[in-house]
């Protein structure tokens, strides 16, 4: 089994620009996002998990159940998520924004790295971020 829980450092992103800009991302806070350079760290405390993603303008702390509605907060307003596991080595959320857009975050876990996939449900566009493990 992949240990999922540690911290990790963002090396690189693919097609990040054209995801966020398929998901309405402002052209200004999309290029801030695409060159940042987050810092992630992944806990679990029995059924609880906590994903926090540190940047140089926010830090933001999520925390659910697998298999439960939660809100996430993002600054163009708050998500309604589900996350689930595939595996041993997947975290799978289902996010759905108030204005009806949907994206899917697939998390997959190797021992060294951290793979983050987002897929805009209504045009499929894809962007990935590429997480090392420290």
């Amino acid at each position: 089994m992949v240990q999922i829980e540690g911290k990790y450092v963002c090396e690189k992103n693919e097609n990040l620009n054209e995801f966020f800009s398929s998901i309405g991302v402002p052209f200004v806070p999309r290029k801030i996002m695409c060159n940042s350079s987050p810092s992630m760290e992944i806990k679990k405390e029995g059924e609880k998990w906590t994903i926090t993603t540190i940047t140089l303008f926010r830090t933001a702390v999520t925390e659910f159940k697998l298999g439960e509605e939660y809100e996430e907060d993002m600054p163009g307003g708050k998500l309604r998520c589900v996350t689930t596991m595939e595996g041993d080595n997947k975290l799978v959320t289902n996010t759905k924004a108030q204005n009806g857009t949907t994206v899917t975050r697939t998390y997959e876990f190797t021992d060294d790295q951290c793979l983050i996939t987002y897929q805009h449900g209504e045009t499929g566009t894809i962007g990935k971020r590429y997480f090392k493990r420290t």
